[in-house]
């Protein structure tokens, strides 16, 4: 296909592709130069893959993007919490199958004094929010998040079935993560993994690094993406708006939000990560294999573990067919071609990033402006995926 039209308009020169590739992966660059003219066009994108701990793609391109741009990656920041999570089960400081009370005796209100931690991780909880939703000040402060799920019923049986935790995820594991250690999740990310690994990816963002910070950027969809939209509107009351909290009043603000300097230093951990492609990668690449002289992050054991479909159906959250491991995705279930072990996250503007320990591989896509429904990644990463998982299985060892 002909880059000047992959993105519809022969009249529309293509959006300069900037960055290197390792020999080999010249593939990963046309495809990368397909999505910046098509679906990633208007404001941008990152990619960065690590493979056997080196940096073999490192590319940018769109609107006031460089390599080292910060971008609001959204709910990948569930992804750091449950790395950290799954650290501290690895040393025996958490235990999957004690209840959550067991650490937060409060949470054990309204019938959830029975869910486990394991539950809780593989979003079987059903602690999504409360009714009425969160008042403006509270959505993004993540211990006010949990002192309200905590004293609010369930919104199903805890355990008997999975729906995706958008806003509370992170305030549950993270208060969960307070209670066992008196450390936040974030100090324990920046101690373990940021620094360490020397990953930029932030949970709290210092005040030095916001000159590379870049402003979220909303959806802006076609007249029949609108179209769409506008008939399928979000049920008042269903999980699906009470999850995300979109209808009503308040309703969450997610570009205002990630826009403000206040919540980017906060980071609450269900959406408030900020960071690039590299860091992203690099952080699944200490997951993938050795980096920088260090063992994998996670041992096999931990890896089988937190990788296995510990919820898998139809969810009841979005009505879709998906799978959880334990905070993690196993991203198999969404590109085939990846390993069985493959885990990581998404991000809402259809960002994604995730380990695949069988070829090595850490992989970080970042995207400025929101993509047409892009939270589960959006849908250039599918040949950007498939492109990267081939020049790895060429690759001499």
């Amino acid at each position: 296909m002909d880059r000047s039209t992959a993105g519809g308009g022969e009249d529309r020169e293509p959006v300069p592709v900037h960055g290197t590739v390792a020999p080999g992966f010249e593939e990963v660059r046309e495809e990368f130069g397909r999505a910046l003219d098509g679906h990633a066009r208007d404001g941008g994108a990152q990619l960065a893959v690590h493979h056997r701990g080196e940096l073999v793609v490192d590319l940018w391109g769109g609107d006031e993007l460089a390599g080292d741009s910060l971008l609001a990656l959204y709910s990948c920041a569930k992804g750091a919490t449950a790395l950290v999570a799954a650290l501290l089960v690895q040393e025996g400081v958490l235990d999957l199958d004690r209840e959550v009370a067991f650490w937060w005796p409060e949470f054990a209100a309204e019938g959830k004094g029975g869910t486990t931690l394991r539950e809780l991780l593989a979003h079987r909880a059903g602690a999504i929010g409360v009714d009425g939703g969160f008042a403006p000040g509270e959505l993004f402060d993540d211990r006010a998040v949990a002192a309200r799920v905590a004293a609010h019923r369930p919104y199903w049986a805890p355990g008997s079935g999975h729906g995706y935790h958008a806003l509370t995820f992170g305030a549950l594991v993270g208060e969960v993560v307070l209670r066992a250690t008196g450390r936040t999740v974030h100090q324990l990310y920046a101690e373990r993994i940021r620094v360490p690994y020397d990953v930029d990816y932030h949970l709290g963002l210092p005040e030095e690094l916001e000159p590379r910070f870049r402003t979220a950027l909303p959806m802006r969809p076609t007249r029949v993406q609108r179209a769409f939209l506008d008939a399928h509107p979000v049920a008042p009351g269903s999980l699906l708006a009470v999850a995300f909290q979109v209808t009503g009043a308040p309703r969450a603000d997610f570009i205002g939000s990630a826009n403000s300097r206040a919540v980017r230093a906060a980071c609450p951990l269900s959406s408030g990560g900020v960071g690039s492609a590299r860091g992203l990668s690099r952080m699944y690449a200490a997951v993938a294999g050795e980096l920088a002289g260090r063992a994998p992050l996670l041992t096999p054991d931990t890896l089988a573990t937190v990788s296995r479909h510990h919820s898998a159906g139809v969810d009841l959250v979005t009505g879709e067919p998906n799978a959880y491991g334990l905070g993690l995705v196993p991203l198999a279930t969404r590109h085939p071609e990846l390993g069985p072990t493959a885990v990581g996250h998404s991000g809402a503007p259809g960002s994604l990033s995730f380990a695949d320990p069988s070829r090595a591989l850490g992989y970080g896509y970042a995207r400025r402006r929101f993509a047409f429904l892009g939270g589960p990644g959006a849908v250039e990463n599918r040949a950007l995926v498939r492109a990267v998982t081939r020049a790895a299985d060429r690759r001499p060892a």
